[in-house]
């Protein structure tokens, strides 16, 4: 039997009133707009931070836009965080305040990625930014004010896999060298493959609506079988940075999370894995009405905080 947390429920009633149209069945532009008016609806206020500023890549790494969020003055650590929204929707300002909280408390700057976005830009749109981002920031890192041996990457859904995937290419690449990975509710499996108790049930993302951002983001075949979009399917998961894997109970993408959790410690990888009770997907940009959410930020906090050496505020 699904049990819901009662704020995820409440939350989810309300939403339901508003009668929004599905993802699914609207033009990607507007499915965005939509997304940004419904995590604006229900993230909680933003943290202050002493500087905030937006900037890009230089054009040999694609000119992405980052955002920057530092705590403090000084040569700092660094989160590269990646955001959810299945390749489709999501941006800089729908993960504005989680990234804040983020940075706020563990004290580590954290650095968004504004990747391109599926179904203009599919695969491997996406992993060519945070790939390029990536190593962007650990080549600048002097200059950004970041310590390059103390860098981690992370993201919620989506942006989970991209985490996930930058890891393994910096793992083969021989770097940058990453010290951890925060990996909340991350999409490991693009086949769509992997069971879940409450598959044909709707809170806010179905089985069927997650094969849907599958083709948006990976038209073909072959390509959802790349472990590059796949990274349950990598050959190996040895040798990869420790990890703090996040699910939600009642997701129908808790089982390949849990399941890329366990393949790594298979490949002797230290995983602290965390279940989240009767929380939904995409609960972690609800703190304004769902109280785990920020108890969540609080837990990637302390984590980063031990994994990077900081003091938290």
């Amino acid at each position: 039997m699904t049990v819901l947390d009662p704020q995820v429920r409440a939350v989810l009633e309300d939403l339901a009133r508003l009668a929004l149209p599905p993802i699914n069945a609207i033009p990607a532009t507007e499915a965005r707009q939509q997304y940004r008016d419904s995590r604006a609806l229900l993230r909680p206020p933003a943290p202050s931070l002493p500087h905030v500023i937006d900037l890009r890549t230089s054009e040999d790494a694609g000119a992405v836009p980052l955002r920057v969020y530092r705590p403090a003055d000084g040569m700092l650590p660094a989160l590269v965080f990646f955001h959810g929204g299945g390749w489709v929707v999501g941006d800089l300002d729908t993960h504005d305040v989680v990234c804040r909280q983020i940075a706020s408390q563990s004290g580590a700057i954290v650095i968004a990625v504004d990747y391109r976005l599926a179904p203009e830009h599919p695969f491997p749109a996406a992993i060519d930014d945070a790939w390029a981002a990536t190593r962007w920031i650990a080549v600048h890192a002097t200059e950004l004010g970041v310590d390059a041996s103390r860098l981690a990457v992370g993201g919620d859904s989506a942006g989970g896999d991209l985490a996930t995937v930058v890891a393994l290419m910096a793992r083969d690449a021989g770097g940058p060298l990453l010290r951890y990975q925060v990996l909340i509710y991350p999409v490991t499996d693009l086949s769509v493959d992997q069971p879940s108790p409450n598959d044909g049930v709707g809170y806010g993302l179905t089985r069927d609506l997650m094969r849907w951002y599958a083709v948006q983001y990976a038209p073909a075949r072959e390509h959802r079988l790349d472990w590059r979009a796949s990274p349950l399917l990598a050959p190996s998961l040895q040798r990869l940075p420790p990890a703090l894997v996040i699910t939600a109970a009642v997701d129908p993408l808790r089982d390949e999370g849990d399941a890329y959790a366990r393949r790594m410690e298979e490949a002797g990888v230290a995983v602290d894995s965390v279940c989240l009770g009767g929380m939904v997907h995409g609960f972690l940009t609800m703190g304004g009405r769902i109280d785990t959410a920020n108890r969540t930020v609080s837990i990637v906090a302390t984590a980063l905080a031990q994994a990077l050496g900081t003091r938290r505020t």
